[in-house]
């Protein structure tokens, strides 16, 4: 696909189309949206065609550089464990809340990992890529639900309560988007998917925290641990990606250009917001006060009036929007909610939490830990609260009912069947495509691509 070079792409595409429609649209039908997802593309890219990076301009020192950084890594993690020993807080998540609003608040990114490597699973017998199928067999669990990537973080947010989406930015959706554009895009970007790949394969000290601080919060951190262990850079994907990065190298006529290509995909790490920024920008006062007044409307009219906050009853306060935090101010001095306490103390709590509560069901799991800790404030529990253990996966790892599902497996097999083998290639790799891998016919698909390949899972 030729783009006209002097076409400011990303200012043509902002004038048209916000980075989280875009997003969706290649999630819904992306043979559609090839076009605008270019120009999307390449206008990230340019405006990285100058800028700055760690990755050494010199390839020799590329596996030297690929062991510093996970050296440098894993000091970190050790300073930091050490530091907890001592006494020191968690560096991520402040309450459970707060890290229910990141695993939300990352989940674009996530319901697409692996995306980036769509396009090379075309390319399965091209030895220099080689690696980048197996990288990509693996994000998508070689076909195995419980080891695909996506369904395992589905799972996780299910698990938490966490299913409803959070109302997020378009930076939010940036990193998800650019991953879509690259996969399907790959051949006229392979230079900057291989550079891109090798910056996201490279594991970074923020996995191993949130790892450790999921698990200390009694959050299941599987999908985390699992990105630590096969992210290294000694047999990973790390690794992977460095040996199709310079297998390319001796092939390539204009190595200069190449190399730059690959810089640029490799900055495309950086965009969007980073996991500090979306860390940093939780307020959990203004998360209460935006949930209430996102069920407010809901709300109206639902209470009777015998009880009065602050001289009004609760219609009068949920009648006018922009109100909650007043509600709230209101409560506190009127006794319903005891700040920096055992949330079982408030009123208002036992009113909300309980299969026997006044109002059980109003409010989700994640809108209830978020009352809860803006009510705990300093307060803390003396043990962990719903503990994850590791050896209980509960229901949500059960086998789908065969009935529900073998039909549409059933319907793949026979298509397949009638195909050529360079059709039946081609149908499997759209049906692993981001959109449907994680589905009964996608994980089918990739079950047999692999077994094509012949891999182990």
């Amino acid at each position: 696909m030729t783009l006209p070079a002097s076409r400011n792409a990303a200012t043509s595409y902002r004038e048209h189309c916000a980075t989280r429609d875009l997003y969706n649209a290649l999630l819904r039908s992306p043979e559609r949206h090839l076009e605008a997802a270019a120009e999307f593309l390449e206008g990230h890219l340019q405006a990285r065609d100058n800028g700055e990076d760690d990755l050494p301009a010199d390839p020799q020192r590329w596996p030297d550089w690929l062991a510093n950084r996970a050296e440098r890594s894993a000091s970190a993690y050790a300073d930091y464990l050490r530091e907890r020993r001592e006494g020191a807080p968690r560096r991520h998540f402040h309450s459970r809340a707060h890290a229910l609003h990141f695993l939300q608040a990352v989940a674009p990114t996530k319901r697409v990992d692996g995306a980036w490597l769509h396009g090379i699973l075309h390319h399965w017998s091209d030895p220099r890529l080689l690696p980048l199928v197996h990288t990509c067999l693996e994000e998508l669990g070689h076909g195995i639900p419980a080891r695909n990537h996506v369904l395992i973080y589905q799972r996780l947010l299910d698990s938490l309560g966490c299913d409803a989406p959070l109302e997020l930015s378009d930076a939010h959706y940036l990193q998800g988007a650019l991953q879509l554009a690259l996969g399907y895009l790959a051949d006229d970007y392979l230079p900057e998917v291989l550079g891109y790949n090798l910056g996201y394969e490279v594991p970074p000290l923020h996995l191993m925290i949130t790892s450790y601080e999921l698990r200390e919060l009694g959050i299941d951190p599987e999908y985390f641990r699992l990105h630590v262990t096969i992210d290294n850079a000694a047999s990973g994907h790390g690794r992977k990606a460095l040996q199709a990065l310079t297998a390319f190298l001796p092939q390539v006529a204009d190595v200069e250009h190449f190399l730059h290509r690959a810089h640029r995909g490799y900055r495309l790490n950086d965009a969007g917001l980073s996991n500090r920024q979306i860390l940093d920008g939780f307020d959990l006062h203004g998360e209460v006060i935006a949930m209430l007044e996102r069920k407010r409307p809901f709300a109206q009219q639902m209470h009777d009036d015998r009880a009065r906050i602050g001289g009004q009853t609760v219609n009068q306060w949920l009648a006018v929007p922009g109100r909650m935090g007043e509600f709230l101010a209101a409560l506190e001095r009127q006794g319903w909610i005891k700040r920096h306490q055992a949330p079982v103390h408030s009123r208002l709590w036992n009113l909300v939490a309980g299969d026997k509560a006044a109002m059980f069901g109003v409010f989700t799991p994640y809108e209830r830990q978020l009352l809860h800790d803006w009510i705990a404030g300093d307060w803390s529990e003396p043990a962990a609260r719903n503990p994850w253990r590791g050896n209980d996966k509960g229901a949500a790892d059960a086998a789908p009912a065969r009935s529900e599902f073998a039909a549409e497996e059933r319907a793949l097999l026979n298509e397949l069947s009638t195909l050529a083998p360079r059709s039946r290639l081609h149908r499997l790799v759209a049906l692993m495509a981001p959109h449907s891998h994680w589905t009964p016919a996608g994980l089918l698909a990739t079950r047999i691509y692999t077994d094509k390949l012949g891999i182990e899972p």
